[in-house]
């Protein structure tokens, strides 16, 4: 039965509409906020998948161009893989929805967000957000939700929810935030140093709407919602467990402790095959339940170290950061690169500057449409001491090279101010917990080191959570997560900052929800472990931006002409600008507004194209000397291109200082020559001369 829900967000009406279309998947709706519409979907398998140990669903979050009323680019005209922007959203829709799902269900659960309309004031991640939210309660998918999503923005020192396009402009920053009636499941937010105290107070304020949304929903599943189907349980048998337990607790308490992960690894993976060996003949082909039993027993044991204990595998205080160390320089060619070390976390990043004409050209349902700062990061197999073939970034990479690049954003200078576009690559050379943050590390140190003037350096850390199942106030934080940290407890907090304010957030969370407190001791956390790194750390290592670029990189050199000229530089076809940039050796990019760059490994180069273009677009001197081509000749004299796309004429009696009877006595077509300009002729055109030269 068709049936419509309607409420106020932020000014503007949202409506669910159920009942009329994809009645076919579990659940299914439609939503509507303002112009903007999207079709939600939720979808599982009728049984669980066999020999995984994992919750297999998937998020998807499909951009169709018609949306904006765009044709595809391309040859193919129609969309293709996933645009970044698309693989974000599919990331932040799936992080807050994955905890709320039973642990032990292994059915394949899809979910698929289509874009069919957008009204760039209303945001379609949100609405694909609220849909998910929507479709999975109203479905028979075991689901512990509702959830809400909303975005932030600060205006002029306000909190605005869900802001404009125009407010999005002008706010210092976007977040987007998840949550249940009773706590915050997912933080994703890029700001321009906000302090960490506005930044929790607009987060306690933006889930005070969130907590309106989760009740419309409700009020809709509890109207039309369907019963919960009965699933598989794939959790490891009680007694199996109880019996691994028995024999592999002290000696698994013993094993986890360990400074290396290496070592720890091996310890465990030693101690797995010694309980497997003396349950085979009690549990037969029960290999992998057995191998899952010593997977919750090393998550109980260190899971209990740090909340019953207040202990730390490595032995680390709860407070203390790894062992740091920074260098720059590390490759002599590229333009600017720095090494960041935490502990067995270690990144390489390269810095590499170029032209403007290299910005990327974006193809998206938004109004974004180039982008000059980029952020690439790269995480091999290597990394975590793994043999697998390299397939291409992941969304895993896609999204962390996306945190590091909002982290960076807020201190890059303006295309005024530094007038290059930017490329940087993290290259994850060791992996044992928070390589994004330790990208953040490098990429400021590579920046520096490049001669980019970064307003202040930027470091990222991430602080963890174990909590009480049974006691929600019982729980404990801690700074810097390892790897085994970050698979075992709660929560991975991630905040990049400077010393000013927070420029970067992403929260990982597997429990239901974060309280307050929890999120206010991780915000103190974290701003103590990144001023502790930007001063003890980068500053020592480089303690400003440098004054120059490397001299492999491109110099940049920026001038302004008439717009109106700006068709006399480029000329018929481009032939004109095609042969300055053949003849002084420089890549040239001129906007629309006139303003032109240059840019060269040698300012000479720069210098004779500016000089070439000045020629053309500004007025000629009398006495300036240029050297040209003779293009041709007549019987009265030889015109000669002296810049690209403009040519004069040397008359007969200025060809040389003696009587000359013939012009080819003295120049032929093709001739390179010295002329000098003795001004216009009465018609306007342009006198030159040899022989004054």
């Amino acid at each position: 039965m068709f049936k419509t829900y309607s409420m106020m967000l932020a000014g503007r009406p949202l409506t669910i509409e159920t009942g009329k279309m994809a009645l076919l998947a579990n659940g299914a709706v439609l939503v509507r906020y303002g112009d903007t519409v999207v079709i939600s979907t939720a979808t599982a398998s009728k049984a669980p998948r066999d020999g995984i140990d994992f919750f297999p669903l998937s998020v998807d979050y499909e951009e169709k161009l018609y949306a904006v009323g765009k044709i595809p680019g391309g040859f193919i005209k129609r969309e293709g893989k996933p645009s970044e922007k698309a693989i974000l959203t599919s990331r932040v829709i799936d992080r807050p929805i994955r905890p709320l799902f039973p642990k032990d269900l292994r059915n394949d659960v899809v979910i698929v967000n289509t874009v069919l309309s957008v009204e760039q004031d209303n945001s379609p991640e949100i609405a694909a957000m609220i849909g998910t939210s929507a479709a999975l309660c109203i479905s028979d998918i075991p689901f512990n939700g509702p959830i809400g999503g909303i975005v932030m923005g600060l205006v002029d020192g306000e909190v605005v929810i869900n802001p404009t396009e125009a407010q999005r402009a002008k706010s210092d920053m976007y977040v987007t935030l998840a949550g249940t009636k009773d706590k915050i499941t997912m933080i994703e937010a890029g700001a321009k140093e906000v302090p960490d105290d506005v930044m929790l107070g607009a987060i306690i304020k933006g889930h005070g709407t969130i907590k309106k949304i989760c009740d419309f929903i409700s009020e809709i599943a509890a109207d039309v919602g369907k019963p919960k189907f009965e699933y598989q349980s794939c959790e490891v048998p009680h007694d199996l467990y109880e019996d691994v337990e028995k024999v592999a607790l002290e000696d698994m308490r013993s094993a986890v402790l360990a400074t290396d992960k290496t070592v720890r690894d091996e310890k465990i993976d030693a101690l797995t095959a010694k309980v497997k060996e003396a349950l085979a003949e009690q549990y037969p082909d029960c290999d992998s339940k057995i191998g899952e039993a010593m997977y919750k027993l090393e998550k109980s044991v260190v899971r209990n170290y740090l909340l019953k204990e207040h202990k730390r595998v490595d032995g680390r205080g709860l407070e203390e950061i790894r062992p740091l160390s920074a260098e720059i320089d590390i490759l002599p060619r590229t333009h600017g690169s720095g090494l960041f070390r935490r502990g067995q976390t270690q990144v390489l990043t390269i810095a590499t500057l170029g032209p403007m004409s290299e910005i990327q050209m974006l193809d998206g349902i938004d109004t974004e449409e180039t982008k000059r700062y980029m952020h690439h990061y790269n995480f091999p197999s290597y990394s975590v001491g793994e043999a697998r073939t390299s397939r291409g970034p992941g969304r895993r990479e896609i999204g962390h090279g996306a945190l590091a690049e909002r982290a960076l954003e807020p201190v890059i200078p303006s295309e005024e101010e530094f007038p290059y576009a930017l490329r940087l690559v993290s290259e994850v050379l060791m992996s044992n917990g928070s390589t994004s943050q330790g990208s953040v590390c490098g990429s400021t140190l590579a920046l520096m080191a490049a001669g980019v003037p970064i307003k202040r350096p930027v470091a990222g850390i991430s602080a963890g959570l174990v909590t009480n199942p049974e006691d929600e106030n019982d729980f404990i934080t801690f700074m810097d997560i390892q790897g085994i940290e970050d698979f075992f407890g709660d929560m991975d907090f991630k905040v990049a900052g400077t010393e000013k304010g927070i420029t970067a957030i992403q929260v990982d969370i597997k429990v239901t929800g974060l309280s307050y407190e929890v999120i206010r001791q991780a915000f103190e956390l974290t701003k103590k472990g990144r001023m502790q790194i930007i001063n003890d750390i980068i500053l020592p290592c480089i303690d400003k931006p440098r004054d120059t670029v490397s001299k492999y990189a491109p110099k940049m050199f920026q001038m302004k002409i008439d717009p109106d000229k700006i068709r006399e530089v480029i000329g018929t076809g481009g032939k004109v600008i095609n042969r300055i940039i053949q003849e002084t050796n420089v890549k040239i990019d001129i906007n629309d507004d006139g303003t032109i760059y240059i840019a060269t490994v040698d300012a000479d180069n720069a210098d004779k194209a500016m000089k070439i273009i000045n020629g053309i677009v500004g007025e000629l001197e009398v006495g300036s000397v240029f050297e040209g081509k003779v293009t041709r000749t007549l019987q009265f004299g030889a015109f000669v291109e002296f810049l690209p796309g403009k040519e004069g004429l040397v008359h007969i009696s200025k060809l040389a200082p003696q009587r000359v009877e013939k012009v080819e006595d003295i120049v032929n077509v093709g001739d390179i020559v010295k002329v000098k300009f003795i001004g216009l002729d009465k018609q306007g055109r342009i006198d030159l001369s040899i022989k004054d030269v």
